[in-house]
């Protein structure tokens, strides 16, 4: 329910400035959180039964295929972990790359919450609008990385147990 009435020219900038505003302060605190809060799954993180090991969401979504067009927020900050390629192919590696996806995730489900604020200066048809825009933004990403994650702490478990490493081209594909 819209409470603060202004111009459609005032309410688009204020749309897009508080985006900004958003995306940037949500990834900026999540840069600054301790790696400790990532080093585990949690209840949010944890990859549930029914996602099979990530496989669920290249059947429904066919992530490979466009998970490469993502651009990571990474290189806009010029801080953090870019996930784009690894950074090298050891255990140690894969497993920053399983911790900082966790990071990640957390950041696109913070960054949708703020959506419902924009019903406050919007019409309810363009406060739902930037509801969707939210989830269209943030979700495929906290989809590439429910896809990614599990695939490369298998891997890491792999070369941790000295298991066959058979699968390596295919997990390392980011």
């Amino acid at each position: 329910m819209r409470i603060i009435e202004l111009s459609h020219t005032i309410t688009l900038l204020l749309d897009i400035a508080a985006w900004f505003v958003i995306h940037l302060a949500v990834s900026v605190l999540a840069l600054r959180l301790p790696a400790r809060l990532f080093a585990e799954d949690s209840f949010l993180y944890r990859i549930r039964g029914w996602e099979d090991s990530g496989r669920l969401w290249q059947r429904l979504l066919r992530v490979k295929s466009w998970k490469h067009r993502i651009p990571d927020g990474t290189l806009i900050l010029k801080k953090g972990y870019n996930k784009s390629r690894l950074s090298g192919t050891g255990k140690s590696d894969l497993l920053l790359f399983v911790r900082e996806s966790r990071r990640a995730e957390l950041t696109h489900w913070l960054s949708m919450a703020p959506a419902p604020l924009f019903f406050l200066w919007n019409p309810a048809w363009a406060g739902w609008l930037m509801v969707l825009y939210a989830v269209l933004f943030n979700a495929p990403i906290i989809v590439a990385q429910r896809f990614n994650r599990p695939r490369f702490r298998l891997l890491a478990e792999r070369m941790a147990g000295g298991g066959p490493s058979r699968q390596a081209g295919a997990a390392g594909d980011t």
